[in-house]
């Protein structure tokens, strides 16, 4: 790359970083102008979005797969689109009397004053989307966003490039850039998206890369709130029929190939139920998807970087005395594709790297137990996970499970399915993430949460005011210091 050549990237990059700063400017500028929409005109832009994601769903569908190099059209639809169209349905029903000031109780000493809390939008929320739900995860912070009332600027992953450029059509198409944005770019426009100013930041990732935004929102003390990832285990019970098991894993695992934050990541079975759960996994897995190569079912990796790093922990599981067992029905080569079989692993060791770190991918580690407690202590000597799934239909047991260990959900029967529960908030803790949104935690989490206490012509603190040798004082002391 010659001078010139250089020169020329780096002005359109400073030119593009300055178009960033401008973009927040002018948010924040027109939210002073308007800092408190009503009910009414939060509901009404809430329709404008549902009517672009509505009128725009095959152009996101098809820009996704492109991104994808192939992915299923029904599971962007169904896990993205229809998701988030249900979310928009459930805060416009429930915004009004969420936005309700609440009551809040004064002591004795300060009455007869009012106290309550006041729900007032942040302001700018700046909004981080990864490229594995990049509709869903830009629509669900914006959702709770609007909802609050605030504005928002949303920063699309360069691996969604193509979806990118269209989520910024749709949404310009129904907001004006002073109410929502898009950003798109890598790099520099990345790293000056996560130091910019904003009220709120909202990052979903990875949890290095969590780290390093946490750190360059720190500069401004930007609150945020990180949704990571980590290993989310599923601990199958004795008692319980593998076929259930097979049948509720095999779609949480293989949907969207594995590449789900709360997929499941590795599975402890009871000691020697191994080879049967691999018969019932295999049985589900071929009836879902009998052939893989040219599937439009069956989702690719992403890119080539997320495919190396995938096929580099089997090969480390192998080298070390895993034994893999591919779900390859046609016995395809999948080289051309980027796609990885449904795959099973078995003599699978804590010092593998696929036990190290989040799989992301259709690839299912599975252990063997004899104590339940041999299973927590295994869980919680591991940073927390985002979900901990439980197999057992006995409560008793489940809620045993549930109290000794700590994870973003506790899911009992069922995996993924809880990201789609409105009502229900969504986060990690520790290593998984903080702070939570989806279900009311969305909109108190992007709302500020004012304090307000109002005191009449009557003080009556002033009869407890020095000097403290006066009757009313030293009353006070002997009824309430005791």
């Amino acid at each position: 790359m010659n001078s010139q050549t250089k020169t020329s990237l780096m002005t359109t990059e400073t030119a593009e970083v300055q178009q960033i700063h401008d973009l927040l400017a002018l948010q924040k500028e027109a939210y002073r102008r308007y800092p408190l929409p009503t009910a009414k005109e939060r509901i009404e832009r809430l329709a404008r979005l549902k009517k672009v994601l509505v009128k725009y769903q095959d152009q996101f569908a098809e820009a996704i797969s492109q991104d994808y190099g192939n992915r299923s059209v029904a599971e962007t639809k169904i896990g993205e689109l229809l998701t988030s169209l249900e979310q928009i349905k459930y805060y416009s029903k429930h915004l009004t009397e969420w936005m309700k000031p609440s009551k809040r109780h004064i002591g004795l000493l300060h009455q007869p004053a009012k106290a309550w809390v006041q729900y007032q939008p942040m302001g700018v929320v700046g909004i981080i989307a990864p490229w594995n739900y990049p509709l869903l995860l830009a629509m669900s912070p914006l959702i709770c966003a609007l909802a609050a009332g605030n504005h928002a600027m949303i920063k699309v992953s360069s691996s969604s490039s193509q979806f990118g450029f269209v989520l910024q059509n749709a949404l310009s198409e129904a907001f004006p850039q002073e109410l929502v944005a898009v950003v798109n770019g890598g790099g520099v426009i990345s790293d000056t998206f996560s130091h910019l100013a904003f009220d709120k930041l909202v990052f979903t990732g990875s949890t290095n890369v969590g780290k390093t935004v946490m750190k360059a929102a720190s500069e401004n003390l930007v609150p945020v709130i990180l949704e990571l990832g980590g290993k989310s285990p599923v601990v199958v019970h004795p008692s319980i029929d593998l076929k259930d098991v097979a049948e509720r894993v095999v779609f949480g695992k293989l949907w969207n190939a594995g590449q789900t934050c709360v997929a499941p990541d590795y599975i402890f079975l009871p000691k020697g139920k191994t080879a049967e759960f691999v018969q019932q996994f295999k049985k589900v897995a071929i009836s879902m998807y009998p052939s893989i190569r040219d599937n439009p079912d069956y989702t690719s990796m992403v890119n080539d970087k997320q495919n190396r790093r995938v096929q580099g922990y089997l090969e480390d599981a192998a080298n070390k005395g895993a034994q893999r067992i591919e779900i390859n029905p046609k016995n395809e080569d999948l080289t051309a594709v980027r796609k990885i079989a449904p795959t099973l692993l078995t003599g699978v060791t804590a010092d593998m790297e696929i036990m190290k770190n989040e799989i992301f991918g259709p690839v299912l580690p599975i252990l063997e137990y004899e104590q339940i407690d041999e299973v927590i202590e295994f869980i919680n000597d591991r940073p927390r996970p985002l979900a901990l799934y439980y197999f057992d239909f006995d409560d008793s047991r489940a809620e045993y499970v549930a109290q000794r260990t700590h994870s973003g959900h506790f899911g009992q029967n069922a995996v993924v399915t809880h990201v789609a529960q409105d009502d229900l908030p969504f986060g990690g803790v520790g290593a998984s993430g903080m702070g939570r949104y989806h279900g009311p935690e969305g909109f108190f989490n992007l709302s500020n949460e004012r304090s307000v206490m109002s005191v009449p012509k009557l003080f009556s603190l002033k009869y407890i005011l020095p000097p403290f040798n006066r009757s009313i004082p030293s009353i006070i002391q002997k009824a309430f210091l005791r």
